[in-house]
């Protein structure tokens, strides 16, 4: 059996909240692409699957995974496989549940974007799918950073030693695991035609390692 999360899935402290990063295997890589493909190719699918209205993206398009195919295809296997280890890594605990609650495509191009949002559930992720091949140059050619079409994560304020912001650049295979309230944001990129094709998704895990306060309500 293949063991899609191994040793080098790493956990990363930018701040308060531990997140993973791990690389996605490549034919899960194919695979959600080929359904993704598949998808497109049929106007009544993508019309019933569509998921634009539930979510905060100003993107082309959106759509939810459907649970059995999550299931053929391992998609399933491999978060649950990742939470596990992300939870384990960071505080020592092995979870016994793992509940998905949704997961879903998408399909970014550019100056499109998505605001600052969280999620619901306990765990949540994002990985890559397609990356265009540039995201484009700043307004300003004496600009030192480009967040173009850049993950942003948020938590806290600037301070001494502090840093609140952990900026991802999307590489097709990486996906990040973080907890379902950490505030993120998409920003837009131009300079191409080619599509940022991102996925996610949404799970709940045992409520008494979720719930730190846990232990106190019990006393």
């Amino acid at each position: 059996m293949t063991n899609f999360v191994n040793d080098e899935l790493e956990v990363l402290r930018p701040f308060g909240p531990t997140i993973a990063k791990v690389k996605m295997p490549q034919d899960l890589i194919d695979k959600l692409n080929k359904y993704t493909e598949n998808v497109l190719s049929d106007q009544n699918k993508q019309d019933e699957l569509n998921y634009g209205n539930k979510l905060a993206g100003n993107v082309k398009q959106e759509f939810i995974i459907e649970k059995d195919i999550m299931e053929k295809i391992g998609w399933g296997k491999f978060l649950a496989e990742g939470v596990r280890e992300w939870v384990f890594k960071t505080n020592n605990r092995k979870i016994t549940q793992f509940n998905i609650i949704n997961s879903w495509i998408v399909r970014q191009f550019q100056n499109e974007y998505n605001p600052s949002h969280w999620h619901g559930g306990h765990v949540s992720g994002v990985g890559y799918l397609k990356v265009p091949k540039t995201l484009g140059e700043t307004s300003q050619n004496n600009k030192t950073m480009n967040h173009n079409g850049k993950l942003e994560m948020v938590h806290g304020s600037k301070a001494f030693l502090c840093k609140p912001t952990f900026r991802v650049t999307p590489r097709v295979g990486d996906f990040y695991f973080f907890p379902h309230y950490l505030m993120h944001t998409v920003y837009p990129f131009k300079g191409t035609d080619e599509e940022r094709r991102s996925i996610s998704f949404n799970a709940f895990i045992d409520e008494d390692i979720y719930n730190v306060y846990a232990d106190y309500v019990k006393k």
